[in-house]
């Protein structure tokens, strides 16, 4: 029987061993009373992956062990998959075969792959108050799961603080979806998510964690595997271990008041051969990722401005566009050791910025993103720079449409060309992505291009080809990108999310 009070189980694991992760799943699944069964889904977090990315995902050892757990102690299980969406215009083809999840999935056996941006996008309907919008959009493996195991990465986030449990959610939409809000409600969002599905089963891979950054991330052994069977209270324990109070994190204390979970200690059972004593100890020196874009560049040829994003409560955009500029820069580091000595002096303006701008002449200045506002002298000529945001109630995402990869760089390429007898430019787009900003960075420094890089170009365009076909093919055969109204719901659905008394309710399985 499952124990009515959420519990969080913390267990060394020294090494990713994958008969060691699955003999402490098996314990873990037993302690907590679950038996996988229907549709059994894992979301592991694999944002970006490989030789580049080495403690950006959660390691196919870890999620081969959870697999092989789950089939152990599994009951009339329909279906055993492992789905993801990667990083915005990254293939998750690309990020399952870096991260080594083919070769896992053909040692465990009858594992499905799913790639979630090839899956049919179903509507779900949100009716709590609070909510961003009527419905959200997710992959259909995911509103049909019976039972869900969320498998994040225990790390830091430069735009929600961490990402452990809940914030892994991103990766349950696809791009088109998943960038509308993805500005300063970004937190908002990921509470939104949590109506979609909620987890039987939680497992985090925090063996390695990563600390300061996202995509990037420095090592940081914890040594440490990390389960249970609420979101709120899972992720409000993995807060308390690295000295963070979880109520200023809002994702999590959106969660907690709208009645996902309990933060405090006193209502969350604490198991495992790992006391919470001895987990501070391990993640004393860990360090998060939250610095605003002005402080990050501090020292560096960027200088970066920061005005008021288009909200009524927030001074900064911590989902949007600054956070998506640390994380690009961190990315061409990766590739390129010189990329600091290579950037010139430039400027970067994000929001309603109504300071000075002390740029000299033939220094760049970007506007990032579509809230970016000023009005001002700019190297002894007076510049305006208008709004051109709209309103998140404006944006339909069944009409939405998101650039891949080759769009991305071909615009680029063109804005700089019509940019190129001017020292002021403005790149649009609300949040303007990681790989837009990555793409920017290029061109002013002239550094090597990540995309076509020699060393992961040929697999990149692969998988990407390979993706393109096989969804080209989906169209051709009749299956839709995407389907309004009610949809099959599995046995994981949350019971905050059924429909109040003369709603429309949705199939069950």
């Amino acid at each position: 029987m499952t124990d009515p009070m959420p519990t969080v189980i913390l267990r060394h694991c020294p090494d990713y061993e994958p008969e060691r992760i699955e003999r402490l799943a098996v314990e873990g699944l037993d302690t907590l009373g679950l038996q996988p069964h229907g549709r059994t889904l894992v979301k592991p977090n694999v944002v970006a992956s490989g030789e580049m990315f080495p403690h950006a995902y959660t390691r196919a050892e870890f999620v081969e062990g959870i697999l092989r757990a789950l089939k152990k102690r599994g009951s009339n299980i329909k279906e055993l998959a492992v789905g993801e969406r990667s990083g915005i215009t990254v293939p998750t083809r690309y990020t399952f075969k870096n991260a080594g999840y083919y070769e896992m999935a053909r040692r465990v056996g009858d594992v499905k792959l799913y790639h979630f941006e090839e899956s049919t996008q179903v509507e779900i309907p949100l009716y709590h108050q609070g909510r961003l919008r009527e419905s959200f959009y997710t992959p259909e493996p995911v509103a049909q799961a019976d039972f869900f195991v969320n498998c994040p990465k225990f790390k830091a986030h430069p735009w929600t603080t961490v990402t452990f449990s809940m914030k892994n959610y991103i990766g349950i939409q696809d791009d088109r979806h998943r960038l509308i809000d993805h500005d300063h409600a970004l937190n908002y969002k990921v509470a939104d998510l949590q109506y979609i599905t909620q987890p039987q089963f939680i497992a985090t891979d925090a063996i390695i964690a990563g600390e300061g950054r996202m995509l990037t991330p420095l090592p940081y052994r914890l040594d440490m595997m990390l389960m249970g069977n609420n979101q709120v209270a899972f992720d409000a324990v993995c807060c308390h271990i690295i000295g963070v109070d979880p109520m200023t994190v809002d994702h999590i204390r959106l969660a907690h008041e709208r009645g996902f979970g309990p933060v405090d200690l006193a209502q969350i059972r604490i198991i495992g051969d790992v006391s919470l004593d001895e987990a501070k100890e391990r993640a004393a020196n860990f360090e998060v990722g939250l610095i605003r874009v002005e402080e990050y560049f501090k020292g560096t040829n960027i200088r970066a401005y920061s005005g008021r994003p288009p909200s009524q409560t927030d001074d900064y955009c911590w989902g949007g566009c600054p956070g998506a500029l640390e994380e690009a820069i961190e990315i061409l580091r990766v590739y390129d050791a010189s990329t600091d000595e290579k950037m010139p002096p430039m400027h970067i303006v994000f929001g309603a910025y109504e300071g000075e701008i002390d740029a000299k002449p033939g220094e760049k200045v970007v506007f990032m993103g579509d809230c970016a506002t000023y009005q001002g002298e700019i190297g002894g000529q007076q510049v305006q720079i208008d709004s051109l945001y709209r309103d998140r109630s404006e944006l339909n995402p069944e009409t939405y449409k998101v650039d891949d990869i080759f769009k991305k760089m071909l615009k680029v390429e063109q804005k700089f060309l019509g940019a190129r007898k001017s020292d002021v430019m403005r790149i649009a787009g609300c949040p303007v992505s990681v790989a837009e900003q990555v793409l920017m960075l290029v061109k002013l420094g002239k550094t090597q291009n990540p995309y076509l890089d020699p060393r992961t170009s040929v697999d990149f365009v692969s998988c990407y080809l390979s993706t393109r076909t096989r969804t080209a093919l989906s169209r051709i055969l009749g299956t839709p990108y995407q389907r309004r109204g009610p949809s099959v719901r599995g046995d994981a659905r949350p019971a905050q999310n059924l429909p109040p008394d003369g709603a429309e309710s949705e199939s069950v399985s």
